[in-house]
């Protein structure tokens, strides 16, 4: 099979207004776009890389630089080649989740099926938060303005502003809300006291309040919380579940931190299992990797696939969240076309 060829290539995603959470702001990620053809088929892939990944597009470029594909014997053989591919070196997570979506991609344009169908999964459509980054009031306002078509918001909170925050949406809507902290708390009685107090505001859930290594005072403020308390940066593969059920409600699975679709999904089965409540996450991605993890969405408790939304130069036409829903379309692969260069 010496006619697959691998290719990749950095990219720079533009954020539409600068993207503050608990320890920094942003106006771009960086990104790295990946292309697997093989006969008349192009597979589609991505990796994004926010800040605490610790990946950079010279660290996923190298990794993917090491996968030799001329010798495989079967394309479609999906379990084997993410597991050869997995094994290659420790770490890299979100670049091994871009060959895992571009893998899928090909292989379900090949099958000529959707990667829902590849799994079984049933296809519903699905109501996506909209994320607004910590901001000033005036900026909040605005982005709010940006989420009318949206049933649920989704809050970075995580200083020492958090009330005005919720103050300010509160002003301007009663819709339901997911607070993600990022890390940002440290002290756990006045987490329990604002916890209290979002839950009082139709907030829904709590996302990683402390820091991802603080298991003792995440397992108490989720003995004592009202509403859920969902690990993030604290949890990134299947590995990772058995420790985390033992401090947390939930968990906020995303492509980039789980390798890609086929762990995430296993991930999905095992949180189940554990009882643990399931968020399907993303970073800021264009339209590739949103379309992969709208493929398992309706295996989710809560959807927040909004990142695609949140950019400038998208490079993707495929699943479109803008009226606050997100479904899989019937496509093959991940059902995307590429639109621009």
């Amino acid at each position: 099979m010496n006619n697959i060829k691998l290719s990749h290539y950095p990219y720079t995603l533009e954020l539409k207004h600068p993207f503050g959470i608990s320890d920094n702001t942003r106006t771009t990620t960086p990104a790295v776009l990946v292309e697997i053809k093989y006969e008349e088929f192009t597979g589609y892939g991505e990796a994004s890389l926010p800040p605490y990944l610790l990946e950079t597009q010279e660290s996923v470029q190298f990794f993917l630089s090491q996968i030799d594909l001329s010798s495989l014997y079967d394309i479609t053989d999906i379990d084997s080649i993410l597991s050869t591919v997995d094994n290659l070196a420790q770490g890299n997570n979100a670049a091994k989740a871009s060959f895992d979506i571009a893998l899928h991609d090909l292989v379900g344009k090949i099958k000529k099926l959707p990667v829902y169908k590849m799994y079984n999964i049933p296809k519903r459509e699905r109501f996506t938060s909209y994320t607004i980054g910590i901001d000033s009031t005036e900026m909040l306002l605005i982005k709010l303005k940006e989420a009318e078509n949206f049933k649920f918001i989704k809050a970075k909170l995580g200083t020492l502003d958090d009330k005005k925050i919720i103050n300010t949406i509160r002003s301007e809507t009663d819709k339901p809300i997911f607070a993600d902290i990022n890390q940002g708390w440290s002290d756990r009685e006045a987490a329990l006291d604002l916890t209290l107090e979002l839950a009082e505001n139709n907030v829904l859930l709590i996302e990683q309040p402390f820091s991802k290594l603080n298991y003792t005072d995440t397992a108490w403020l989720t003995s004592r919380s009202p509403i859920p308390v969902i690990a993030d940066e604290a949890v990134k593969r299947l590995s990772d579940l058995d420790e985390a059920c033992k401090a947390y409600s939930g968990v906020n699975i995303k492509l980039m931190k789980s390798t890609g679709i086929s762990e995430a999904y296993k991930m999905i089965i095992r949180a189940r299992e554990l009882n643990l409540k399931v968020m399907l996450g993303c970073m800021t991605e264009t339209t590739c990797a949103i379309s992969a993890a709208a493929h398992l969405c309706s295996l989710a408790d809560w959807v927040d696939l909004d990142g695609n939304l949140l950019i400038n130069n998208d490079l993707f036409d495929g699943v479109n969240a803008a009226k606050g829903t997100i479904v899989p379309n019937d496509l093959p692969g991940l059902g995307i076309r590429k639109i621009s260069q």
